[in-house]
């Protein structure tokens, strides 16, 4: 029986092996890279001090102290006891609230994609990478804060009352 098929190995020289496991490598890293790009911007979220407890979820409302600052450095807000549903905030603020809890501070870089993207909104630059310090002072539950307007509305009604005056009617 002959054998045409049969071709014969070459013996791999001196040092190809570490060529090839190289050439592995650089694919290796490469596609690394590529799927690295491929993933979807994130908020990076650093804490300076500890809170307790539970962190809030996109149906609460927060109540912070912020400073928000551009990439040079220039504060462009910053506020006190600031009330914030988060499902009314831009995408990387709640992403990062979502991570935090009670009474803990925390320094937030958020990547543009998750900000305001390409458009320019007051001092912030379309395009631009944000940073804040946030600190979280409390947050309730929509239903909470809810109930507690419908006491106040009711405890206004009943002042109004005792001092002899009609209490404005609510639709």
């Amino acid at each position: 029986m002959t054998e045409i098929t049969r071709v014969p190995l070459q013996p791999i020289a001196k040092g190809a092996l570490t060529k090839i496991w190289l050439g592995v490598a650089a694919i290796a890293l490469a596609a690394g890279g590529i799927a690295y790009a491929a993933l979807p911007p994130a908020v990076h979220v650093e804490t300076l001090t500890a809170g307790t407890g539970e962190s809030p979820t996109m149906e609460d409302v927060v109540l912070i102290n912020y400073k928000g600052t551009l990439p040079d450095g220039k504060v462009f807000d910053q506020a006190t006891q600031v009330p914030m549903a988060l499902g009314e905030v831009v995408p990387g603020f709640s992403k990062a609230l979502v991570q935090m809890q009670r009474g803990g501070k925390y320094k937030v870089e958020i990547p543009s994609e998750l900000a305001y993207g390409s458009k320019a909104v007051g001092d912030i630059p379309a395009n631009t990478d944000l940073t804040f310090e946030i600190e979280l002072l409390d947050f309730k539950s929509r239903a909470e804060i809810e109930q507690q307007q419908r006491i106040m509305q009711q405890l206004q009604q009943m002042q109004m009352q005792s001092q002899g005056g009609e209490a404005p009617v609510h639709p």
